[in-house]
């Protein structure tokens, strides 16, 4: 685990729930783990021009819970097209993609992407999510959550309905 200092000095681990972005930072499987994170996440990939990565790897672990084999068939049909072709929308960079073949999609297995789904986490690990945690975007995030902390509840209500309404 992961532990921050707050300005006072004391270790927030102490607290029951760490905030969203100390689990963002402590591991991308936290991050990716956490639908507001990949939210963030593919904000930040949109602007380096790499969302793709992450769409990816998100399709892989929806189709590895697929049980139907038609739907597996569409699905792996569908991860092709958009990521794996030459004419792919949305082309992911992997290594042994060329070696994959409209054949192997009449027989999917729920791990037949694990590979190429292994390389772009591996991308994104150490290069995307490397530059995400020293991004204005997840900085400007952390500084917001460390804002509300540093107010008492009561204020901090107040705060959030001054937002809502714009007050």
């Amino acid at each position: 685990m992961e532990y921050t200092h707050d300005s006072d000095g004391s270790s927030s681990s102490s607290r029951q729930s760490l905030k969203n972005t100390a689990k963002w930072a402590a591991s991308l499987e936290n991050l990716l783990e956490d639908p507001e994170g990949v939210k963030r996440f593919r904000e930040f990939l949109k602007k380096e021009f790499s969302e793709e990565n992450v769409l990816f790897w998100l399709a892989c672990e929806d189709f590895k819970k697929t049980q139907d084999k038609k739907q597996m068939q569409e699905k792996a049909k569908e991860i092709y097209t958009t990521f794996l072709s030459s004419k792919a929308s949305s082309q992911v960079n992997v290594e042994g993609q060329s070696q994959l073949n409209e054949k192997i999609l009449e027989e999917p297995h729920p791990l037949m992407f694990q590979k190429l789904q292994d390389q772009i986490f591996n991308l994104m690990k150490y290069d995307s999510y490397t530059r995400f945690l020293k991004s204005d975007l997840f900085l400007k995030h952390k500084r917001t959550e460390e804002e509300e902390e540093d107010l008492p509840d009561a204020q901090t209500a107040a705060k959030r309905a001054s937002r809502i309404y714009n007050t």
